[in-house]
Formats: structure tokens, C-alpha cells, sequence
């Protein structure tokens, strides 16, 4: 028997995915703020001091939660969707940027999932979103998502997004995985998380990843994302602020100004 509700679901699209979840009645399912695409008639809105779950006793203890969720960066309040008509109802989510949903049976998983701080996108009710401390000083300092990361507690479903494309692995007992610190998305609990130096002065210097690889140590499964959404603010930035790259162009300025740049 699962202490969560029991959720069904279908993710629409490729790139710029949606997920739809079917409740039966009085079913919920808890979601991130902003994330709400649409709703049938039947399916009750409403706001929440924390994360939902209702396994926090008395206010103290809802207080606590809630102040979880702000140190992770997110807003003290959740959203809830529940059932209240006779038959089944449907709520849809939508991801905040391009990229994939990860659908993650936590029942399957152990019943615990570590992950970057934005990615959870909703949660069936009961599902507790907390935070996982980063026990060393140097994964906490350079590991990329800083001492805090978001934790997933529960035997329900739950689902993450990420940019780009997702990639999951399975590590054997030992077996290492090193990772651009920005491409993690989740990993199970089991999983060893550590940071490595880059090695070589050329690498370091003029190698553009950076001074450090994130190390993924097994056993466990680990979710990563071709395309964290600070690399694509970044180019962004890049192409946005300053001179226009020229792209190879023998023209240079003029051909900005001839093509309207």
C-alpha cells in the first residue's frame, strides 16, 4: 500500500514538454508556483504553507518545512490540485524552459531522489520536497549547486525537469562517472557525490570547463541534462551584450549594418 496518492500521468511533446496528470476524486497532486498550464472544472485550487506532504506536525513544524523550501530558493507556499467532482479530472503543468520531463517512481527508487534546487516541477501529495546538506566542504564550495540541493521523499510520483536532452546511467558498485557540475539534474541517495580538479595547467587554464569535475561515484542511477539552463543564459548574454560575432564574415561591421543589425 503507498502512504501517497496514486497518480496517473502522459507527457506531451518533445522539446517543450507538458504533463498531464489524471486524478481520480479526491486525489491531489502538489506543484511548484507558476508551473500550472491547465485544469478541468472539476479539480480544486488552492495554497499551501510548505510542501503539502502533511507530515509536518503542528505550526513549529510546518514552520521548519517552509523554511527548507526558502533556503533551496523557493517560495514559502505550494500549489495543490485536488479532485472534488465524482469522476476523473485532468491538471496539466508545463516546464519553465526547453527542455525534458523525468517522470520518477520514487516507490522504485528507495524512496528517496537528490536533486539541482529548480528541478522539481510537481509531485503527487505526500511527496515530501526538503533539503540534502552537502556533507563536504568542497563539493558544497565548488560542486555547482552550492550545500544545498532539494530532496524527495516519498512513495509516489514525482517529476523533474531540465534542459536540453536526459541522459540516465546506471552505476555499478565503484563505478565513476566525472560530470560538468552544471549538467546534474537528480541522483538516488546510494550515490557518492564528490568534486575533482581538473588536471593539466593547459586544461585548467584554457580548457573552458572550468577548475572542477563533479564525481559521481555508484552504486545508484543518476539523471543528467545536456543543456543546464546557465549555459543557455549565458550564450544568451553572450550574443545579447556587446559587439555581434561576426561569424566568419569578411564584411564585419558592414555587414551588420547591411543586414539590419
Amino acid at each position: 500500500m503507498r502512504r501517497d496518492h496514486e497518480i496517473d500521468y502522459h507527457i506531451h511533446g518533445e522539446e517543450m514538454q507538458c504533463v498531464e496528470i489524471e486524478l481520480d476524486p479526491q486525489e491531489t497532486v502538489v506543484a511548484e508556483s507558476g508551473s500550472f498550464m491547465f485544469m478541468d472544472e472539476g479539480v480544486q485550487m488552492a495554497t499551501v504553507f510548505g510542501d503539502g506532504s502533511d507530515r509536518a506536525q503542528g505550526f513549529f513544524g510546518k514552520v521548519m518545512t517552509a523554511g527548507k523550501r526558502l533556503l533551496t530558493g523557493e517560495s514559502l507556499f505550494m500549489t495543490t490540485y485536488t479532485n472534488t467532482a465524482y469522476g476523473k479530472q485532468r491538471v496539466t503543468f508545463a516546464a519553465p524552459y526547453a527542455g525534458k520531463i523525468v517522470a520518477l517512481d520514487l516507490s522504485q527508487l528507495d524512496g528517496k531522489i537528490i536533486c539541482q534546487k529548480d528541478a522539481f516541477l510537481c509531485a503527487a501529495k505526500g511527496v515530501e520536497v526538503g533539503i540534502e546538506f552537502q556533507r563536504k566542504l568542497g563539493t558544497g564550495l565548488f560542486g555547482g549547486e552550492g550545500f544545498i540541493m532539494q530532496k524527495l521523499e516519498g512513495d509516489g510520483m514525482a517529476f523533474l525537469h531540465a534542459g536540453g536532452y536526459i541522459l540516465q546511467r546506471e552505476l555499478a558498485v565503484g563505478e565513476t562517472l566525472r560530470v560538468d557540475t552544471g549538467c546534474i539534474v537528480a541522483f538516488t541517495h546510494r550515490i557518492d557525490y564528490d568534486i575533482q580538479f581538473v588536471k593539466g595547467i593547459r586544461n585548467m587554464v584554457f580548457g573552458g570547463e572550468g577548475l572542477f569535475f563533479a564525481v559521481l561515484r555508484g552504486p545508484g542511477t543518476v539523471w543528467l541534462q545536456s543543456l543546464p539552463v546557465s549555459r543557455l543564459a549565458a550564450r544568451i548574454l553572450q550574443y545579447g551584450a556587446g559587439p555581434r560575432k561576426e561569424e566568419g564574415s569578411i564584411l564585419g561591421g558592414l555587414g551588420n549594418l547591411l543586414d539590419g543589425h
